[in-house]
C-alpha cells in the first residue's frame, strides 16, 4: 500500500484509454447466435462462434453500420478499405485460440472528442482528446471462478462461452489525459455518445462497456514517455478515477525511492483501493497478427457512408451547447439533462409544449430523479408523461396550484399517470387567490393567536413564518403563497 503523501508536482502523468463497447445487435458478429445477456451458460453458442472445423464466419452488416456511425460521431476518418485480422493468444475463454480483430487497417482512425470538467464553483473546463482508432472485433467468453469471485482464492474455474463472438468496437485514445478526472470524463463521454447513437447500452455492470487504462509518469518537460503500465478490472467511472490517481502516486513513489517500473498489466482491487500486478504486458509482436483468411476485406460505399452520416442524431456535446445558448441553462443543468438519453428525450418532449425550460429541468433533476434513484428506475418506467409534466408546470405558472400542492400530487402522477389538471379538480386542490377570502383567513389566524401577534409587533419578526404556516394549514396548502405573504406582512405591521 502506497503512502498518502502528496503527489510531487515535478512529475506528470500520461494517460490513454482503450474502451471496449459491446454493440447492441440482436445477433453476434459472425453468426446468428443471440447476444441476449443473462442466458443460461453456454446456451447462445454454435459451431461458428465456438471455432469448430469446417465452418465459415459471415460479417453481420449491422455491426459495420454501428461501427461506422460510432467512428463518425468521434470525428474519425472512415477507411475506404479495411480488413479483419487474427490476433493469436491462448486463454481458456477463447475457443479458437485467436481473436478476430482489426490490426493495421481499422475501420476508423484519427478522430477526437471534447470532454467537459465542471468545478465546484460551476466553471467549465473543456479539453479535446484525440482518438487514435476505432476497430471491430469479437468478444471472448467469460470465466466464472468457483469458491471465490476472483481467480485468487478460487477452487476451480468454469467457462461460459455465451459472450464469445458478441460484437465489439475498441476505441483507442491518444495519450492526451493527465489525471484520473480527465480519464473518467472521457469514458463517460464515450458512453453518452454510444447511447445516443443507439449502438450500445454502455452498461458497465454487465460488461457492455469496459475500459483499460494505460498510464505512465515522466518528469515535467520531458518528451519521452515513461514505462507504460496497464490497469484492468474497473467497473465504474469512479473506479477509473481512483485507480489512476492511486497508480500515479504509486509510480512516482517507486521512482523517488530508487525503484524501477516494468511494463505490466495490473488489476484494480476495489475492496483494498489499490492496484496489484497481474502479468508482464505483451507487445503487438507477441500476438502474431495476420489477415483473416475466411473474411473478405471491407469497402464502405460513398453512398452508404453518406446515408449513415445523415442518420446521426444530435450528440451530447452539441446538446449541451444548445441548451446553454438557446435555453439559458447552466453548465451543470445541461450536463445532468444530457447524461441520460431517456431524460434528454423526456425534457425535450416536455418543453415542446412550450414550457419554461428551467422549470422543467428543475422538476426532472430534483423530485423526478430522486424518485427514479430511490426505486432504481429509468425514466421510461414512470407513468408521468412529458406533456403532463408541462401541464403541471402550467398549473403552477397560472397560479391554479402552488408548488407545494404540485409536490404533493407528483407521487400519484408518477405511479398512476393522467392529467394533473383533472387530478387537481378531483381533489379540490385549486389554489385560493381571491383577495377577500385570503384577508378573512389571515384576520382569523391573527385573532386566534394574540400572544404571537404581540411578540411579532415587539420585534420577534421571525413569527411571520408561524402565521404563514397557520394560514396554509387551514387551507391545506391551497392559499396563494405570494399573495398571502404580502397581505400577511401588511396585516402584521398593523
Amino acid at each position: 500500500m502506497v503512502t498518502k503523501a502528496p503527489v510531487k508536482t515535478e512529475y506528470e502523468a500520461v494517460i490513454g484509454l482503450e474502451t471496449h463497447c459491446q454493440l447492441s445487435t440482436a445477433t453476434k458478429i459472425f453468426c446468428k447466435c443471440s447476444t441476449t445477456f443473462g442466458a443460461d451458460p453456454n446456451h447462445n453458442v454454435c459451431p461458428v462462434c465456438m471455432g469448430m472445423p469446417g465452418v465459415l464466419p459471415v460479417l453481420n452488416e449491422t455491426v459495420l453500420e454501428y461501427a461506422v456511425k460510432a467512428g463518425l460521431a468521434l470525428n474519425c476518418k472512415i477507411a475506404d478499405y479495411s480488413k479483419f485480422d487474427r490476433k493469436q493468444y491462448f486463454y481458456p475463454d477463447l475457443p479458437k485460440n485467436y481473436q478476430v480483430s482489426q490490426f493495421d487497417l481499422p475501420i476508423a482512425e484519427h478522430g477526437w472528442l471534447e470532454i467537459e470538467m465542471l468545478s465546484e464553483a460551476g466553471e467549465v473546463t473543456r479539453k479535446k482528446i484525440g482518438v487514435t482508432r476505432l476497430h471491430m472485433e469479437e468478444d471472448a467468453g467469460k470465466l466464472v471462478h468457483g469458491g471465490s469471485e476472483r481467480l485468487s482464492g478460487s477452487t476451480h474455474s468454469l467457462v461460459d462461452f455465451n459472450r464469445t463472438g458478441v460484437p465489439l468496437v475498441e476505441i483507442v485514445s491518444e495519450p492526451d489525459m493527465r489525471s484520473g478526472q480527465e480519464a473518467a470524463e472521457y469514458a463517460q463521454e464515450i458512453r453518452r455518445i454510444v447511447r445516443y447513437l443507439g449502438v450500445s447500452d454502455g452498461n458497465m455492470q454487465e460488461g457492455s462497456l469496459r475500459c483499460d487504462v494505460n498510464i505512465s509518469v515522466r518528469p515535467v518537460g520531458q518528451e519521452k514517455f515513461g514505462t507504460k503500465i496497464e490497469i484492468k478490472n474497473m467497473n465504474s467511472f469512479s473506479a477509473i478515477h481512483r485507480a489512476i490517481d492511486y497508480e500515479i502516486e504509486r509510480q512516482i513513489n517507486e521512482l523517488e525511492s530508487g525503484g524501477q517500473l516494468y511494463q505490466e498489466t495490473r488489476l484494480w482491487e476495489e475492496g483494498k483501493q489499490r492496484t496489484v500486478s497481474m502479468r508482464l504486458k505483451e507487445g503487438a509482436s507477441d500476438y502474431r497478427y495476420f489477415p483473416e483468411p475466411d473474411l473478405t476485406p471491407i469497402e464502405v460505399a460513398a453512398k452508404r457512408l453518406k446515408e449513415w452520416q445523415g442518420e446521426l442524431p444530435e450528440l451530447p456535446a452539441a446538446k449541451r451547447h444548445r441548451y446553454e445558448t438557446e435555453l439559458g441553462l447552466s453548465p451543470y443543468d445541461t450536463r445532468v439533462l444530457t447524461d441520460d438519453h431517456g431524460i434528454t428525450r423526456f425534457f425535450e418532449d416536455a418543453i415542446a409544449t412550450p414550457t419554461p425550460a428551467k422549470q422543467a429541468a428543475n422538476w426532472l433533476m430534483g423530485d423526478i430523479t430522486g424518485y427514479l434513484n430511490n426505486g432504481n428506475l429509468k425514466i421510461d418506467d414512470i407513468a408521468l408523461k412529458p406533456k403532463h409534466l408541462a401541464e403541471l408546470i402550467g398549473l403552477i405558472e397560472d397560479q391554479t396550484i402552488s408548488g407545494k400542492i404540485a409536490k404533493e400530487i407528483l407521487p400519484e402522477l408518477l405511479t398512476e399517470g393522467g392529467s394533473p389538471k383533472v387530478l387537481v379538480e378531483k381533489k379540490g386542490l385549486t389554489q385560493i387567490t381571491d383577495t377577500a377570502a385570503l384577508e378573512e383567513l389571515i384576520d382569523s389566524v391573527l385573532a386566534d393567536n394574540p400572544n404571537e401577534l404581540e411578540q411579532y409587533r415587539n420585534g420577534k419578526t421571525k413569527l411571520q413564518g408561524f402565521f404563514m404556516g397557520q394560514v396554509m394549514k387551514r387551507t391545506s396548502g391551497r392559499a396563494d403563497p405570494k399573495a398571502t405573504n404580502q397581505m400577511l406582512s401588511k396585516k402584521l405591521k398593523g
